[in-house]
């Protein structure tokens, strides 16, 4: 069990704020679509969703399952690394999974466009977003489909739980780790590989019942490698 740490705590008061006050006291579906994280292509997206999306969260069971993974690894790393160091990773790998998924966003709709009339564009960018706001999308799957990529929306902190456990992985690789979904407990050097593939595979295959940002979680543990493997190399230091 671990201790709830200062900056751990914090950043868990934060998101059940944003949850409580979006599902209970404000408009819900406007403020999900002025927080969450858009592409750059959508007239949602603004700049500051790069940060807002990560204290946004789509149900209850989607931030209680972040929120205790951030105390069992987030806590683990504050006390090692220090709050500072901490919060600065939390908040690098969280923004940087954010540039990395709205860039391959921005790859597969320039790919996508050329097989669509310049009409259909243009229905899309005038009345798309609305539509994707009020959980609807267009009965055509392929004009569907290009609404879903130019208006769709990430939200969550997953990307930056991601982070944390790559992290928590490389520097606790022989901790046994028992998850929800396994009835076994796995080695931290086991899990994150099984975890990636499974990551991948999730996102190639694109199931439509499937609603999870699997591009946003590897991108965080990507950025979490990179931040880990480079602070290790250079002996970096944060007080």
């Amino acid at each position: 069990m671990q201790r709830l740490t200062d900056a751990v705590k914090h950043l868990i008061i934060v998101n059940i704020i944003f949850f409580v006050a979006t599902y209970y006291f404000l408009n819900s579906n406007y403020v999900i679509k002025l927080l969450s994280l858009h592409s750059t292509e959508s007239p949602l997206f603004e700049y500051w969703q790069l940060i807002t999306y990560m204290f946004m969260h789509g149900s209850f069971a989607h931030i209680l399952f972040n929120m205790f993974a951030l105390w069992m690894f987030g806590s683990a790393l504050e006390q090692i690394w220090g709050t500072r160091k901490f919060v600065t990773f939390y908040f690098l790998t969280g923004i940087g999974s954010a540039v990395i998924y709205i860039f391959i966003k921005y790859l597969q709709i320039q790919s996508s466009v050329d097989d669509f009339p310049d009409e259909a564009i243009n229905l899309i960018l005038t009345e798309g977003a609305e539509i994707i706001t009020q959980s609807k999308n267009y009965a055509d799957p392929s004009l569907g489909g290009l609404n879903a990529l130019i208006n769709g929306q990430m939200l969550g902190a997953s990307g930056a739980i991601a982070g944390l456990l790559m992290a928590f992985g490389i520097l606790f690789p022989n901790v046994e780790l028992m998850m929800i979904f396994l009835p076994v407990p796995i080695k931290a050097k086991y899990f994150i590989p099984l975890l990636i593939v499974y990551e991948l595979s999730m996102e190639f295959a694109g199931f439509s019942w499937d609603n999870v940002a699997h591009l946003g979680h590897l991108s965080g543990m990507l950025i979490g490698f990179i931040l880990v493997r480079y602070w290790k190399n250079n002996q970096f230091r944060m007080n």
